[in-house]
């Protein structure tokens, strides 16, 4: 973990990371809204902004293991990834019918999104013995 020297811009990353962890939060309690990414995303800015907040994030019962499985290049649950893929198929499919109006901004949308779907698609899939480790961990 190399922290960002420069004291404005430390600042200006660990703010980044709060929003991200605030959205993560938004995430448990409303189903569309997706937890991981953002947890993911808070771990990195957290990595460049500041160890303390950092650690917090890696001890965290509820946010730990997903941001450790990460660094550790075990990915995700198979679960998780329905889970991830259902959500963004929910919440585009929502901001594309009832918000956007012209074809080519929900064309882009859906290109977005495929190319998320792919991304999320395409990471490790965390084996049920490293998940059975993990919970008697």
């Amino acid at each position: 973990m190399t922290v960002v020297e420069n004291r404005a811009l430390r600042f200006l990353l660990m703010a980044v990371g709060w929003l991200w962890v605030g959205i993560a939060f938004v995430g448990v309690v409303v189903p569309v809204v997706p937890t991981v990414g953002p947890i993911i995303a808070a771990a990195f800015f957290f990595s460049k902004s500041s160890e303390r907040f950092d650690r917090w994030l890696l001890n965290s019962r509820a946010f730990g293991p997903i941001v450790r499985d990460w660094r550790e290049g075990k990915g995700f649950t198979v679960g998780a990834k329905v889970v991830a893929v259902v959500a963004i198929v929910i919440s585009f499919g929502i901001s594309t019918t009832f918000v956007l109006t012209h074809i080519y901004a929900r064309a882009i949308m859906w290109a977005v999104a495929a190319g998320v779907v792919a991304f999320i698609l395409t990471r490790p899939t965390k084996r049920a013995d490293d998940y059975a480790e993990g919970v008697a961990a």
